[in-house]
């Protein structure tokens, strides 16, 4: 799991101030021991989309059979009724999940801000999880009086979604090397904000350094918006408004044809990929393998809670996988491609590829072990096993050097409060 591609066996790593400092045969240390007989070793999984605050929102009766803009147009106004103490323990949990599914880094795209809502709560509940995390400042401004999808009772006004953008870079990025949080910039979609939201904001992103991101032809009705509203497809409309670059990614992407996908790597634009929540609400199939092959930087991401509704990155892997196979043959993409996107993609994606998603020398030491003695893999004769058998969940965690997850649980944080919580507010928004 390098830039060569090596596999070992019977290694030992050694981790020092946060880094792997070693990888090889007999290392000799007098640091704590952790044995891993029996276990997978890989690069901690890197999420490149989610929606944290939908973990209060899964499994919503009027939501499980709908596409994409019917699905919003029914959660919006749950959406509506949350409060900072919702944003928190919802993030607290889908951290929590992701975690125990192999993640060590995952970035967040939280464009709404009900009653009194800020970023600073998911940014609070990452650092209490241990996540390494990149929350991005997301924003709604054109509400459905103006053309847009959602409630007018949910959009911002540009200049205070501008103002706040550099309220939370100046607080809470940070850019340094082994950095546990950085900020980005995120406009919801094209279908909720203005094209001069859009310029600004990455004219904004730009001179303060930090990335952007959005939502990007997601499906068949966010094309034909784009041509009916700005006479033009997704990526041209990106590229008018400086949303190409390597300082970018965009989301889903499912509906990208070809010149949009020279594009992007030409530009060297990554692509979050979210092919569970694409089946959920019926998207379609992205073109991976063509942008794989074209050299775009791909990425997985869980997505929302509320169109997922699991939040596992594992799982996303193989489902690229398969997806991939399903569109392009049994041999399009094999469980190591699959594994490279969810790992080393993701770190690409989010511009930390010389930091994560290498088991290397210098890389950072965020590692997922996986208990290859269970029933899952029994019988397995290849490494491949993880993704084509099992398991699902990590044995154990280790971020920044940290422990987050010993023993198939979660140690940095008390979870139990949290889940009794979500569980409380989850009945609460459902009127039982």
């Amino acid at each position: 799991m390098d830039d060569a591609g090596a596999e070992h066996a019977d290694v030992d790593i050694l981790l020092k101030g946060g880094q792997i400092s070693e990888v090889g045969w007999g290392l000799v240390s007098d640091a704590e021991g952790l044995d891993c007989a029996g276990c997978l070793v890989t690069p901690g999984l890197v999420n490149t989309h989610h929606h944290l605050f939908q973990t209060l929102t899964r499994a919503v009766p009027g939501a499980q059979d709908a596409a994409l803009f019917g699905w919003l147009q029914t959660l919006y106004p749950i959406w509506s009724r949350f409060t900072p103490d919702h944003m928190h323990c919802s993030a607290v949990v889908g951290l929590a999940e992701l975690a125990l599914s192999g993640c060590t880094t995952s970035s967040d795209h939280m464009y709404l801000f009900p009653n009194g809502s800020r970023l600073d709560e998911t940014i609070a509940a990452a650092s209490e999880v241990g996540m390494r995390f990149q929350p991005t400042r997301g924003a709604m401004s054109i509400g459905v009086s103006q053309g847009g999808l959602p409630p007018d009772a949910l959009v911002e006004a540009e200049s205070a979604i501008l103002e706040d953008c550099i309220r939370v870079i100046d607080a809470f990025h940070d850019p340094s090397p082994g950095s546990m949080c950085r900020v980005g910039v995120a406009p919801c979609s094209p279908f909720s904000v203005s094209r001069e939201l859009m310029r600004d904001t990455a004219l904004l992103a730009r001179d303060k350094g930090v990335m952007l991101h959005t939502h990007l032809a997601e499906n068949d009705e966010d094309i034909a918006y784009s041509l009916a509203q700005f006479g033009c497809r997704p990526g041209q409309y990106a590229e008018d408004l400086g949303w190409i670059g390597g300082d970018v990614w965009h989301a889903h992407c499912v509906k990208l044809d070809g010149a949009e996908i020279d594009l992007f790597a030409r530009s060297g634009t990554g692509v979050a990929h979210c092919p569970c929540s694409n089946c959920r609400l019926a998207s379609g199939i992205a073109p991976i393998r063509a942008m794989r092959d074209a050299g775009v930087n791909v990425g997985l991401g869980v997505d929302g809670s509320a169109s997922n509704d699991a939040g596992s990155l594992v799982d996303e892997a193989r489902q690229t996988m398969l997806l991939q196979r399903v569109a392009n043959g049994p041999s399009a993409m094999s469980a190591r491609e699959a594994l490279r996107i969810a790992t080393r993609g993701g770190a690409e994606v989010l511009g930390r590829g010389t930091e994560i998603g290498q088991i290397a020398p210098g890389f950072r030491a965020d590692l997922a072990i996986w208990d290859m003695s269970g029933v899952e893999a029994a019988g397995s004769w290849d490494a491949a096993a993880l993704l084509l058998a099992g398991p699902r969940r990590v044995r154990d965690l280790i971020i920044e050097g940290q422990p987050v997850v010993r023993d198939g649980t979660i140690t940095s944080t008390d979870l139990s409060p949290h889940l009794e919580r979500q569980r409380h507010l989850a009945r609460e928004l459902a009127g039982q």
